[in-house]
């Protein structure tokens, strides 16, 4: 086929040899089966923010670090240069959450190179070679269903435990080559210390998780993982081979709010004696 043009500096450099057929389009790129380097793999093409389909990019953005305070006042200011900024922040993400992701062992595709705005990638594949089907479009027994929902979570944990919250996970965003799930489409992943919205997100993926695998398990509809994976987190608890339960009951215990402002006050008193001590 035709090289596009996102893709002839891959052409030119030597990074791909041949476009051999368009993959996907999705709502924030398209996708192009390559060679490269002797292999079969993929290449990402990022969609520009004006053509792109993905809402809420500031709820995803909250807590990403940029390079330094030019870039980041830019960003504030959205100027040319910032709106530049945000795209390569926002197309970084997914290459460092690979990266990070696969060094934990949660099941992603393997990253080879990032240039121009182009992800090059492993293909993820099924039994016999072809581009692997996304979970979708798969119908399951209830046996694959609990074993695909249990792995997934496995891999939640882990992305949770390595700092990081998919924040768009569903049927759509896993594919299912011959050993199982891998999780895809990582560029609006979050920090989870950092990003005031991630605990929220958490709960959605799992739910959304919850909900597909439910129609062929219907015992996972009533399953509490977020709120459980959530709390071993904020709790500093998790770990990645934590035993889960899908259980989670909510304290009912009121805040002794007394108290609280006791602490505070307490703590303020402490804070100007201090300073008055100094001033002595």
């Amino acid at each position: 086929m035709k090289t596009p043009k996102s893709l002839e500096p891959l052409v030119r450099d030597g990074l791909v040899d041949e476009v051999i057929r368009p993959l996907k389009s999705g709502k924030e790129a398209s996708v192009y089966v390559v060679l490269s380097e002797g292999e079969i793999r993929c290449a990402k093409v990022y969609k520009e923010a004006n053509k792109r389909g993905f809402h809420k990019q500031a709820l995803y953005q909250e807590g990403r670090k940029v390079r330094n305070s030019r870039q980041a006042r830019a960003m504030e200011k959205n100027t040319r240069f910032g709106r530049k900024q945000q795209e390569e922040v926002w197309q970084n993400a997914e290459v460092d959450a690979l990266y990070r992701l696969a060094s934990v062992g949660v099941r992603v595709p393997k990253p080879y190179n990032f240039v121009e705005g182009v992800l090059l990638m492993e293909l993820v594949t099924d039994a016999e070679g072809a581009a692997a089907p996304r979970l979708n479009d798969l119908v399951l027994t209830k046996e694959e269903a609990l074993d695909y929902h249990d792995r997934l979570i496995k891999d939640v944990v882990r992305m949770l435990c390595a700092g990081l919250v998919h924040g768009d996970l569903s049927e759509f965003n896993v594919l299912v080559d011959s050993n199982g799930p891998v999780i895809i489409d990582l560029p609006q992943a979050v920090d989870a210390a950092a990003n005031n919205n991630a605990a929220s997100m958490l709960g959605r993926d799992v739910n959304n998780m919850a909900a597909y695998f439910g129609r062929f398990a219907p015992e996972l509809l009533n399953t509490q993982y977020g709120k459980e994976i959530w709390k071993l987190y904020e709790t500093g608890s998790l770990t990645p081979e934590v035993k889960l339960t899908g259980e989670f009951k909510e304290s009912t215990k009121r805040a002794d709010v007394k108290s609280i402002m006791r602490e505070i006050n307490d703590a303020r008193d402490e804070a100007m004696k201090q300073k008055y001590g100094e001033l002595d």
